[in-house]
């Protein structure tokens, strides 16, 4: 279980510079994509690696929105790479497959879920899952977050692949109400599935100017490596499991 009020004041400074943008823009620079079947971006489609895997090397695959397919970023600056060689540094040699979509919400995650596990090499070790910021930023029922979430949870489980969530928080001025129905996803599921559970994905990073991009949502490269180092000792728990 989390702790959740003391996250609460980050999560204002997220809300502040969301609503500069246009709800649908604020994590991608798409309008209305995030809702298609299937994303025909590069970015909809696994990340291939050439070189041939070491026997002991695991396989991640980072599957959620613009913050993990590393918005407006370099190659090797995203989540996904930063957290590759994080875990490398750490004696844990893991190939970690960006598989983030800029814009996606919890409904189009889905609908692209089985289309990326099934172009990989093989059955992943873990699967990330960081989606339901774009949900939540569009206003959309957090039922319907929920029942898209819980569906992604069920898909995996199903190929017997393990899971870990990456959390996100809502924004005061959607309401206790909305806040309290969206918030409660992320523990209910990683309590219903025995997944780890990351609460959320900006913290410590979220309103410091140096380590966020110019629009205050996003981050830089500085900003993606503290999240990745904050992460990796919790994939490597998850992958010892």
């Amino acid at each position: 279980m989390w702790e959740i009020r003391p996250l609460r004041f980050r999560s204002v400074l997220y809300v502040a510079a969301a609503l500069l943008f246009q709800p649908l823009a604020a994590c991608s620079s798409e309008s209305d994509t995030a809702t298609a079947p299937v994303e025909s971006s590069a970015e909809a489609t696994p990340e291939a690696d050439a070189s041939a895997p070491a026997a002991d090397e695991k396989l991640v695959v980072a599957f959620g929105d613009s913050l993990y397919a590393g918005y407006q970023l370099d190659p090797g600056q995203g989540f996904a790479p930063q957290l590759e060689a994080a875990l490398d540094a750490d004696g844990v040699p893991t190939r970690v497959v960006n598989a983030g979509v800029s814009g996606d919400t919890t409904a189009a995650g889905l609908q692209r879920l089985a289309f990326t596990l099934d172009g990989l090499d093989r059955k992943p070790d873990l699967v990330l899952v960081g989606l339901g910021g774009n949900d939540m930023l569009r206003g959309i029922d957090p039922q319907q977050t929920r029942e898209n979430m819980t569906a992604i949870m069920e898909e995996l489980t199903k190929r017997g692949i393990p899971v870990m969530l990456t959390g996100m928080l809502a924004p005061p001025n959607l309401g206790p109400d909305y806040r309290t129905k969206f918030e409660s996803i992320y523990p209910d599921l990683a309590a219903k599935y025995d997944a780890p559970l990351y609460p959320f994905i900006l913290d410590g990073v979220l309103g410091k100017g140096n380590l966020m991009l110019g629009d205050g949502i996003h981050p830089n490269p500085a900003g993606a490596k503290l999240i990745a180092d904050k992460v990796a000792p919790q994939v490597e728990a998850a992958l010892k499991r």
